[in-house]
């Protein structure tokens, strides 16, 4: 870690507890919500975990199946098609329903393979986890985090319900993304570790972001 990091910065090989997400979620004004494939619901039970969550989590969606993914958290039947649930841009599409479904201004999403057989074409321990926002709500990040970031601009500032869509057919004034990560260990294991990322990923968005933004 650097010697400017400020207290919230959050180093690629810490641990992340949901008290410190939920806390500088709540300091910052901020809600989220999560769209679950292979944690299935485990992020947003963690998130719950913590007294005072209730101002912070707007709920989560476990959409284990495609139809699910499509129907509930509107991810592109065409673009599941073409690449299967195990993909980048279908993991910020899942954050981005997760989102806009609960009216948070933060979603999260997992998906991937936990094992114990590859699935499509991908090596168990192939993890993506998505991250939405409302451009208007949330302060601009700095630096991407760590790793494999596929950036997706899902439109230009806005209210989010209104404009000229993204480029995927998003609405404007989001922006969304997704991180690779390739973890090890059985199936428990790695669903487990990828909770740990999903907070990870939460905690670098806003770690460093002063407290400025309020409901």
């Amino acid at each position: 870690m650097s010697d400017d990091c400020g207290p919230a910065d959050v180093h690629p090989a810490e641990e992340v507890s949901a008290a410190h997400v939920i806390a500088r979620l709540d300091s910052l004004g901020l809600t989220v919500a999560a769209g679950e494939s292979l944690t299935a619901g485990a992020v947003a039970a963690r998130l719950a975990d913590p007294p005072g969550a209730s101002a912070v989590l707007r709920g989560g969606v476990v959409a284990y199946c495609n139809p699910v993914k499509r129907d509930l958290l509107d991810v592109d039947a065409a673009l599941l098609e073409e690449r299967g649930a195990v993909d980048a841009d279908v993991a910020a599409a899942m954050a981005l329903g997760a989102a806009r479904r609960t009216g948070a201004v933060l979603g999260v999403a997992t998906t991937g393979v936990a094992g114990p057989e590859p699935h499509q074409g991908r090596p168990v321990g192939t993890v993506y986890i998505g991250l939405a926002w409302h451009d208007a709500s949330v302060p601009p990040w700095g630096d991407p985090p760590p790793g494999a970031w596929t950036p997706t601009r899902t439109g230009g500032a806005g209210d989010g319900d209104a404009g000229a869509a993204g480029p995927g057919g998003e609405p404007a004034g989001w922006s969304s993304g997704a991180v690779l990560r390739r973890l090890d260990g059985d199936r428990d294991g790695i669903r487990a570790a990828t909770v740990q990322e999903a907070l990870r990923l939460l905690m670098h968005r806003v770690g460093r972001r002063p407290s400025i933004v309020r409901r």
